[in-house]
């Protein structure tokens, strides 16, 4: 009980107060969304560049923390796109939307805030180290999977431009420049000036806080309504599985450290990212089942990572 109340309930209630705020105090939707793009187009990206920038490439990356990480999110991907698209009869890019949402863990937002409070910022080493390669990997992935569902019938001789358009966007995302960035930035060696590093902490203190928050605020506009059998597919998918393909990869085939192991565990652990329902508007496809799952995955994962919690070393 007091892993959740001391760990877990904290993060979501200030989640909470996101929802209230929308709901009954007046926080408008112009407000909400001014502070998401605070949050994910500045304050999040800054944190990534300054954790990625001072982190210690050479102990941290480890190819079992990687496989074990993705494998099972690739998983989840085809389960997820399998059942839409045989289960329950959706078109292909449907599929490809809902194996999306099952893929994309809310490894910044939550995972980040819980694995601190849980085990302190010194193990957060393996979360930044799997978020570096997590929003370029998965949104290229997904781009391309809508595309190519999206293609049938095309002539193939578009598919050149289209893998140049695809780089494009990715390249322009801010959760991408961040990665980038401090990537560039550790592997050149040079040493941040202490003005700046006081600065960019600064920002990167108000990254989480403001985003969970926005993120509250965010899922006031959502409905669990309808499509409740590939909504819980999703969720369970979700919270379940990955984690638990996770675990016995990292434990039994890769042996990661307790510290990989932990980091793989409760990033896998988290509930479908808001970029689950942003890819699926972005298309037009699958908006009301990303969207329920995202809230619905939120509230489950409460549980489910306290769970984790008790299980991992």
């Amino acid at each position: 009980m007091t892993l959740l109340l001391d760990v877990i309930l904290p993060v979501f209630l200030v989640i909470g107060f996101g929802y209230v705020a929308a709901r009954w105090l007046g926080f408008a939707p112009a407000a909400v969304d001014g502070l998401m793009k605070f949050a994910q187009s500045f304050a999040v990206p800054c944190m990534l560049f300054s954790s990625i920038a001072r982190i210690d490439l050479g102990s941290e990356t480890s190819p079992g923390l990687f496989l074990s990480f993705y494998i099972g999110a690739f998983t989840c991907f085809t389960l997820g796109f399998i059942g839409a698209r045989w289960l329950f009869d959706r078109s292909p890019e449907e599929s490809v939307a809902i194996g999306f949402a099952a893929l994309f863990s809310n490894s910044l937002l939550l995972g980040i805030p819980i694995t601190e409070r849980a085990y302190g910022a010194e193990a957060l080493a393996g979360n930044f180290t799997i978020i570096a390669l997590h929003s370029p990997l998965f949104y290229s992935f997904g781009i391309i999977a809508m595309e190519l569902a999206r293609s049938r019938g095309r002539p193939p001789g578009h598919f050149g431009a289209l893998l140049a358009s695809i780089a494009k966007g990715i390249l322009r995302q801010p959760l991408v420049i961040g990665v980038m960035s401090g990537l560039a930035f550790n592997l050149s060696g040079l040493t941040m000036p202490a003005v700046v590093g006081g600065a960019l902490d600064m920002v990167v203190r108000a990254a989480v806080p403001a985003a969970l928050f926005g993120l509250g605020g965010v899922l006031l506009r959502y409905r669990p309504e309808g499509d409740m059998k590939a909504i819980a597919m999703v969720c369970g998918l979700s919270v379940l599985l990955h984690p638990a393909i996770v675990w016995s990869l990292g434990r039994f085939v890769f042996d990661l450290s307790d510290a990989q192991l932990r980091s793989a565990v409760m990033t896998a652990a988290m509930a479908p990212g808001v970029n689950a329902y942003l890819f699926a508007d972005l298309y037009g496809k699958a908006r009301r089942v990303n969207a329920s799952a995202v809230l619905i995955g939120t509230a489950a994962s409460i549980l489910t990572i306290w769970g984790w919690l008790h299980i991992l070393p």
